[in-house]
């Protein structure tokens, strides 16, 4: 389905989905770099409505679809699509998603980009971990969540969701960084 009938089926999250396009911030340089493909490339994405990462990181491949012209986006749902899945496990076991699988006019496959950035998940990680520090309350950041009570658990969703905040822009870019990277290799 295209990029807008998977948003149409969402049953959740729609409402976050639309809120991440709006606050991608595309340089008028990678923008120039997409522009610049000499073809459209073809884009196989996986993904679920339920899923944080595809929540954060579908809307930056469309923003990029629509304002360069040059990405052909086909979304396909994870859990109808283990055929397709098993041929982009995450570290060869599991089902992360998004996939954003590249293909050239002939459906070659030019590459493929699975999550996040791990720059990402290493600069959240470290955020988490001083949040951690800085809140004795907050226990251990490997215990259950769940164990704590109410009001902590919120503050420390609170907290949580603050990191993934003034993380974004970060994220957005690295995440357009590294499809830059991968498709640039239809030019060469």
């Amino acid at each position: 389905m295209t990029y807008d009938d998977f948003k149409a089926q969402m049953t959740r999250n729609r409402e976050r989905v639309e809120e991440n396009e709006r606050r991608v911030d595309i340089s008028p340089n990678d923008l120039a770099a997409f522009r610049g493909l000499p073809k459209p490339i073809h884009t196989l994405v996986l993904a679920e409505d339920w899923c944080g990462d595809v929540i954060a990181n579908l809307p930056v491949l469309a923003r990029l679809a629509r304002e360069s012209g040059k990405l052909d986006v086909r979304v396909f749902l994870r859990d109808q699509n283990d055929d397709i899945m098993q041929g982009y496990l995450n570290q060869g076991q599991y089902k992360s998603i998004p996939v954003f699988v590249f293909f050239d006019g002939d459906f070659r496959e030019i590459g493929h980009w699975i999550e996040r950035p791990a720059s990402v998940t290493a600069l959240r990680a470290k955020r988490r971990a001083e949040i951690f520090r800085a809140h004795p309350e907050f226990g251990a950041p490997d215990a259950p969540v769940d164990q704590l009570p109410e009001d902590v658990r919120a503050r420390l969703s609170t907290e949580l969701q603050k990191v993934r905040d003034e993380t974004t822009p970060f994220a957005n870019a690295e995440v357009i960084r590294e499809i830059r990277e991968l498709v640039s290799r239809v030019a060469a």
